[in-house]
């Protein structure tokens, strides 16, 4: 038996991640009219005619669409395979960019310390921040990003997972407000005033109004925006309540009145996640290593309240 050009799996990833031969043949840097042929080559390999015109666009057929992570797997892993087993970690002269998939929450937080702590040691690796706007493990298990961080989640069985830290909401009003007067804000209190709430995907309700239903309460959301420096900068123009996580206030250069809950409300558990292909990787376990060092050196907070 002849076994098949196993070249064939870096063109069929590619073709089946861009679902375009133009974007397939930049990603590998060959001509379109090479790509083409490839994907020629692929189809008869597979008896499959793996991307279909569809108006003015090319789709996935059934069997591309069943079989992309799987093309995807393949490529990572031989190319784990492949690299050596043990290579001695030079971070001076380490040459790497990271993806890191979080919010912008954390950026603020986290991203100055973990950007400084890198560049000590190693001058040479770039850490690119990409957006979190919704949970998917496609990120991972795909290779698009190295490491994702965010609220502990199922991200699936296979999925490597660290707690960083756990943070807490707490209140936030503007220096002025008759809230910011009182030695502690009660419950009757709190509901009194207006809401503005963060939220990525403009859902109104969360944890707190959980806790509050809890006690036969609700209160009065005047505004919804996509982040945190929204929901604070609504807050410092206005008499809104503002709901934080006590880490990203902590890092934010504002003059606001912050204030403790009145009520309890589940903890917020932190993780980095990474998929299990890069568990031995030497680089990426340094990676690891320095996010959690720095998380857990900024973090529990000390708010003034």
């Amino acid at each position: 038996m002849t076994d098949p050009d196993f070249n064939l799996l870096t063109a069929l990833d590619a073709l089946l991640t861009e679902a375009s031969v133009v974007g397939a043949a930049r990603r590998l840097s060959l001509s379109t009219s090479a790509m083409s042929r490839t994907l020629g080559r692929l189809r008869e390999v597979t008896g499959d005619p793996l991307l279909v015109r569809a108006g003015r666009i090319m789709v996935l057929t059934p069997y591309a669409q069943a079989n992309r992570d799987r093309a995807r797997n393949a490529v990572l892993e031989a190319r784990a395979v492949l690299q050596p087993a043990s290579v001695e970690l030079n971070l001076a002269q380490l040459e790497r960019e990271f993806t890191l998939r979080t919010n912008d929450g954390f950026v603020d937080a986290f991203g100055p310390a973990l950007i400084a702590a890198v560049a000590k040691v190693a001058p040479r690796v770039c850490l690119r921040f990409m957006p979190k706007p919704e949970k998917n493990t496609r990120y991972l298990r795909e290779g698009l990003v190295d490491i994702e961080i965010g609220v502990q989640s199922n991200m699936g069985p296979e999925i490597r997972l660290q707690t960083l830290f756990r943070d807490r909401y707490v209140g936030v009003v503007r220096k002025e407000h008759p809230l910011a007067a009182a030695e502690s804000v009660d419950v009757n209190a709190y509901i009194r005033w207006g809401h503005v709430v963060a939220s990525r995907r403009g859902q109104p309700h969360g944890p707190v109004d959980e806790a509050l239903a809890a006690l036969g309460l609700t209160r009065n959301i005047v505004s919804i925006v996509p982040g945190f420096p929204s929901a604070l900068a609504v807050a410092q123009a206005s008499d809104l309540i503002a709901l934080v996580p006590a880490s990203f206030l902590q890092q934010s250069q504002i003059h606001l009145h912050v204030f403790e809950l009145p009520f309890k409300t589940r903890p917020i558990t932190i993780s980095q996640m990474w998929h299990p292909r890069m568990e031995v990787d030497s680089a990426h376990r340094w990676l690891r290593q320095t996010v959690l060092a720095v998380c857990q050196q900024r973090y529990p907070w000390e708010l003034s309240v």
